[in-house]
């Protein structure tokens, strides 16, 4: 049996229960992470009790949304398998457009990344903090506490109700988002084989040159950075976003590489970002939450 390493919100089970399918015999273990308990403390908040079961050998794979997944991983452990990708792109829940709402609406966020870009698009916005699981978000949205409301499109799709919004073809998504990330300990070959299994070879690439160019400008949680990959016609097109919270200040670019080299990609167009001033804003942005 193959012992499953997961969060257990409503849709990190639904996610660990896709990969559950595919691998016969495979069982999702719950566990809770200190993102769960409310810390905000950095990006492996919602990783490192998972990772530290597979390094104790109390479950063998990891199932996590590669968006949480730090750019660095513990010493031992390995990212061994990527399932083909759900749409990584944003969700407008509760109007059908940006540009359909009022002046002054309020929408509602706890990602730094996207009130960056929301306000870029629309500085007239009120842009509040909203936490919580999926169904809190949607039922306070539903309350009338916002105006409108920004998930990612894959967790109301794995969650069977991508009905409730409506893609935002404007921001660039987070790094990873619409991809599972499955990790395991870098000497336990039997999971990395199972792992390997699932790949879906163009969301591995994608997720590749994302989490290259992440590391390349050592982007934390509280940075707002975007990066969205994808193969298309045998072409490599990263695009990534860096700004301020507030939309005073931004940084856009898009390159296209080889799918053979997709972290020099990555790499390529961090130092593009970085060029155009990219570390500054992210260095502002870091003093600002601090």
């Amino acid at each position: 049996m193959i012992r499953l390493g997961t969060r257990g919100s409503a849709l990190a089970l639904a996610q660990a229960r896709l990969v559950a399918k595919r691998l016969p015999g495979a069982q999702p273990t719950p566990i809770a992470t200190s993102g769960d308990r409310g810390s905000t403390a950095d990006k492996s908040r919602f990783v490192k009790e998972i990772e530290e079961a597979l390094l104790a050998g109390d479950v063998d794979l990891a199932v996590h949304s590669a968006k949480d997944v730090p750019a660095e991983l513990p010493p031992g452990l390995a990212i061994v398998g990527v399932p083909e990708r759900a749409d990584p792109r944003d969700a407008l829940c509760g109007a059908d457009s940006l540009d359909a709402l009022e002046p002054g609406a309020v929408v509602g966020t706890a990602s730094v990344r996207r009130r960056a870009q929301l306000l870029a698009l629309r500085p007239d916005l009120e842009v509040r903090e909203l936490r919580g699981n999926v169904d809190t978000r949607l039922r306070r949205l539903a309350d009338g506490d916002f105006d409108a409301i920004v998930l990612a499109a894959a967790g109301l799709e794995r969650l069977g109700r991508s009905g409730e919004g409506l893609p935002l073809d404007g921001l660039v998504p987070a790094p990873g988002q619409g991809c599972l990330a499955l990790e395991a300990r870098a000497d336990d070959t039997a999971a990395a084989e199972a792992a390997a299994a699932l790949t879906d070879r163009d969301a591995l690439t994608a997720l590749t040159a994302e989490r290259a160019l992440v590391a390349e400008l050592e982007a934390t949680c509280h940075t707002p950075i975007g990066a969205h990959a994808f193969v298309h016609d045998g072409v490599l097109v990263l695009s990534a976003f860096v700004g301020l919270p507030n939309g005073s200040q931004w940084i856009r670019d898009e390159r296209r590489g080889d799918p053979a080299a997709p972290a020099t990609l990555g790499q390529e167009v961090a130092e593009r970002l970085e060029a155009a001033g990219a570390r500054d804003l992210l260095a502002e942005a870091e003093r600002l939450h601090a």
